[in-house]
């Protein structure tokens, strides 16, 4: 498993948006912009998209980074 050094502002993007789902208050915005920035972040690493926003989601969901 490959793990990311996700920046802050990313990390509680994500937390917010989780915690927006869960309450059943998500926005297209608030989707939109973490999805823009794990491309952001994917892009300038090298990395593969779906393996960050996969690892963003384990890191926001379950804690592991």
């Amino acid at each position: 498993m490959t793990t990311f050094d996700f920046p802050d502002t990313l990390l509680a993007a994500g937390r917010a948006s989780w915690e927006a789902i869960q309450a059943g208050r998500l926005t297209v915005a608030q989707a939109t912009a973490v999805h823009d920035g794990v491309v952001a972040y994917a892009t300038e690493g090298g990395h593969n998209r779906y393996e960050v926003e996969m690892a963003l989601k384990r890191a926001v969901r379950h804690g592991e980074s």
